[in-house]
């Protein structure tokens, strides 16, 4: 079904032949998940070339293309080029300019376009299947944090929590971080990525912990902020907009709403308490194969809506640098008429 969704789009965009050498996109179409890949589709054919490491494996996990074992996929694009009577081969804009420059070489007489996002505009929209992997890597990570909030005290380290959380999750089943773990505490959660040192946690600091793993090739992100020991008056303040305007969303975001409007319902809670300034960037992203990927969001971007089946994440924030920020971050899946929250772990001000 993808590979016949992709080859109707190659037809209306006027495209005879497409290569495909990003990795996620490959495995995305093929179910293969080496590291060593090149799709290449035609019109009637669909074509998987990889190396002697991976041709047994390419059997064995795809079906419906031909598997041509070869170290130089881009050498074989003349002859299949000719055998197939095509007149441009399209190509994912993302490589860089010696992969370009060696397909310039070997197809001479042909066009070559360049294409943006052609595949991730399919993968936006995610079945049944991929929504149950995404779910259980946010499970993961929603266990993982309910165990770290026993782990975190005044005297561990930023690096201890990123570790506790990075192993954790792997004992839960998790093939990897999505991303490199960020924890930001006391004056230094006021840096949106700040990412995790040997400063020690004390007593009185918030924490912000912004984080996600991988289960089956599917990622999972989430923040939360928490305070050790006690919160001030003013922190509690930022705190409860924050999640306000991470709820606000929630109520409010369903198919059919711009992406302006998506971006626009928080910010609107933060800039009505007086933080707007505070709040320095997009309101999230898209989420899958990719722990970032289309669509992103910003105010902007007034024609372009929410459909059913996207996984987007929410995540407010305010960050007041020399004083602290707070973010709070949840995995949502749009739905006709709504959304679902995947990331359940709690958002009440939390004091360890």
């Amino acid at each position: 079904m993808r590979i016949e969704k992709l080859k109707a789009k190659m037809l209306t965009e006027n495209i005879d032949s497409l290569l495909i050498t990003d990795m996620k996109n490959i495995f995305y179409l093929t179910g293969f998940s080496g590291t060593a890949g090149t799709v290449f589709l035609t019109a009637k054919r669909n074509i998987f070339m990889t190396d002697s490491r991976y041709s047994e494996m390419a059997r064995g996990l795809i079906s419906d293309f031909e598997i041509i074992e070869t170290r130089d996929p881009i050498s074989l694009l003349t002859d299949l080029s000719a055998s197939e009577s095509i007149k441009n081969i399209a190509f994912e804009e993302t490589v860089d300019y010696a992969f370009f420059k060696r397909l310039f070489d070997a197809t001479p007489g042909l066009e070559l376009l360049a294409t943006s996002n052609f595949v991730l505009e399919l993968r936006q929209f995610k079945d049944d299947t991929e929504i149950d992997l995404i779910k259980k890597a946010c499970a993961i990570a929603d266990e993982a944090f309910m165990s770290a909030l026993k782990f975190i005290e005044p005297g561990r380290t930023e690096i201890e929590v990123a570790n506790f959380l990075d192993f954790k999750m792997r004992d839960l089943e998790a093939s990897g971080i999505s991303f490199e773990t960020i924890v930001a505490s006391g004056k230094r959660s006021s840096l949106p990525h700040g990412v995790a040192t040997s400063k020690m946690i004390q007593f009185g600091d918030p924490v912000t912990i912004d984080f996600g793993c991988y289960y089956e090739h599917y990622a999972s992100d989430m923040t939360r902020t928490i305070f050790v020991g006690s919160v001030d008056d003013k922190m509690r303040t930022i705190y409860e907009t924050v999640r306000k305007a991470n709820e606000a969303l929630i109520k409010e975001v369903k198919a059919g709403m711009t992406y302006a409007e998506y971006d626009k319902v928080p910010r609107t809670v933060i800039e009505e308490a007086n933080f707007g300034q505070y709040f320095t960037h997009g309101i999230g992203h898209g989420l899958g194969l990719d722990v970032h990927e289309i669509p992103y969001f910003n105010q902007s971007m007034t024609e372009n809506h929410l459909e059913a089946g996207m996984v987007i994440t929410d995540e407010p924030g305010i960050y007041i640098p020399e004083f602290g920020g707070v973010r709070i971050e949840d995995d949502l899946l749009v739905t006709e008429n709504g959304c679902e929250v995947l990331t359940k772990a709690p958002k009440e001000l939390i004091v360890i």
